[in-house]
């Protein structure tokens, strides 16, 4: 009864209807599973205008580069112009979540800079100025990265133990999910807006990347709910807001071990040969297997569709197998053939890049969770903001060049660079796998042996906590002195002489008394 008025006095107006004595409904009680569910429900769509518009470049690849009169290492431009702010701000997002802004303010701030760098990049496009266009993606790029660590903190906040993984798949999904609605819709938008006003152009560009900018204000109405629900928890729960756990200090990057390098090199060498050409694969699907736009942008998405219900299952494959690096040199090996199949045959596209989907899922499954297997905890912080920094330095340089690339050379070049991009991360993988055995095998452990190995450290540290048996001296001082002792130590203290054989509870210091 007692916690009852203490939960509605906690609440105040809000529950008074309820009526005095009376519990609040499971969907309005943070503790509930049911009101958690719904505080999952807009943590997932947080990020999904983010996702969404991210790739609208990608999905209106040619309407881009006709309406504005492109070339096609311009419309790169785009990307890189996302990617330069994180290099940077990868390092210092969960600093700003933790220590400045807190996590609820931290977030409606990125999801502000994803809303206005959204409109920036339509207006841009509306006014026909190329570079109101890039300061827009740049403004984009701010908040995109760094929402998505706001994204994980209030997961952990909200969800422990076996709920955080399902958490972070259902997150991953969404996330695909707005990347694979943005690539099959935006052509259809443009379409209807074209019939509208009669003819296609930049003021129709403009349009359509504004519509797209809905989707970023329903991710910021996200963000605003989150943090009433947020604010509201932490009242009646009393429970205090938890940070994003990073401790990022740059000097720690002196004492990375090789295997780090390698897995830095891994996650370069394939991302640039993902994304970016994801970027430009609508066209590419049209000029080499002349599919209409609506095929080429369904095909071009098919890795983001695959992605999504594939990153948990696979997730969950290789938590129970571990094996780690072999499934990374699997997903690279499977990249590769993906690629090589694209540049050299002209069999079905969907073939090769459903193999790609899948490849890709199982990378990020396998090589990200490695980085905590080869540094200590107190390192991850500046591990992983080290390995997104050059992720996007990477993406940034290589969107550049791949564009350059594609007006001098063509799309078969083109294909020719991503797969040595490939090879550089294969070679970077097969050296893994050689330093690992070297060092002991710990990367490439089956999950059952890592099991028991963490199981044995654990035991271990609880030996250590625990109080070491005391010796017989020890004992001795512990144990409690009789009255006469007591007595005969007081008489020392005071300079009396005590006789021989009743001086055996006596200290040094009463020696030493004595003797004075």
């Amino acid at each position: 009864m007692a916690d009852l008025e203490e939960r509605q006095r906690l609440l105040g107006d809000e529950d008074r209807g309820s009526g005095p004595g009376r519990p609040m409904l499971a969907i309005c009680d943070p503790s509930r599973l049911l009101h958690r569910l719904v505080v999952l429900f807009f943590m997932c769509f947080l990020g999904f205008g983010s996702y969404f518009c991210y790739d609208n470049p990608a999905a209106l690849q040619s309407q881009v580069i006709q309406d504005l009169h492109l070339t096609t290492s311009d419309f790169m431009q785009l990307y890189a112009w996302y990617s330069w702010p994180n290099v940077v701000l990868c390092f210092f997002g969960g600093f700003l979540l933790d220590r400045v802004f807190g996590v609820r303010l931290g977030t409606i701030i990125f999801s502000l800079f994803v809303c206005a760098g959204q409109v920036v990049f339509a207006a841009g496009a509306w006014t026909n100025h190329f570079w109101l266009m890039e300061a827009g993606r740049f403004i984009f790029g701010i908040g995109g990265e760094s929402l998505a660590v706001a994204q994980n903190t209030y997961a952990v906040n909200w969800f422990k133990g076996k709920e955080l993984n399902l958490v972070f798949g259902l997150q991953l999904s969404m996330a695909r999910v707005g990347s694979t609605v943005n690539m099959n819709i935006m052509g259809w938008i443009y379409n209807r807006v074209t019939d509208a006003v009669g003819s296609p152009g930049h003021t129709v560009l403009g349009a359509s990347l504004l519509i797209a900018a809905i989707t970023c204000v329903f991710s910021l109405i996200c963000a605003l709910v989150l943090g009433f629900l947020d604010k509201r928890a932490e009242r009646i729960l009393n429970k205090e807001q938890e940070g994003t756990g990073e401790v990022i200090k740059i000097t720690d990057v002196k004492h990375f071990p090789a295997a780090l390098w390698l897995i830095f090199i891994i996650c370069v060498g394939y991302y640039v040969a993902v994304f970016p050409f994801i970027g430009l694969g609508q066209v590419f699907f049209i000029e080499k297997f002349s599919f209409s736009p609506a095929e080429a942008r369904a095909v071009n998405s098919i890795v983001y569709i695959i992605s999504a219900p594939a990153s948990p299952v696979l997730g969950f494959m290789v938590d129970k197998t571990g094996r780690n690096v072999n499934w990374v040199l699997l997903a690279v090996a499977a990249t590769l053939a993906a690629h090589m199949m694209l540049a050299f045959t002209f069999w079905n596209p969907w073939i090769a890049m459903s193999l790609l989907g899948v490849s890709y899922s199982l990378l990020a499954c396998a090589l990200w969770p490695m980085v905590a297997f080869v540094v200590p905890e107190h390192q991850l912080g500046t591990a992983y903001g080290f390995m997104q920094s050059i992720q996007n330095l990477g993406l940034a340089i290589i969107s550049i060049a791949a564009g350059a690339i594609l007006d001098s050379k063509g799309y078969l070049v083109l294909e020719v660079f991503f797969c040595a991009c490939i090879c550089v991360g294969l070679i970077a993988a097969v050296l893994l796998y050689f330093v690992d055995c070297i060092k002991g095998g710990d990367l490439n452990q089956s999950a059952a042996a890592r099991a028991k190995l963490s199981k044995e450290a654990s035991s271990d540290a609880e030996k250590e906590r625990r109080p070491s048996k005391p010796t017989q001296g020890e004992l001795a001082r512990l144990a409690p002195m009789s009255a006469f002792g007591l007595r005969n130590r007081y008489l020392s203290r005071l300079g009396a002489q005590i006789p021989e054989h009743c001086s055996s509870h006596l200290s040094s210091l009463a020696y030493r008394s004595v003797l004075k």
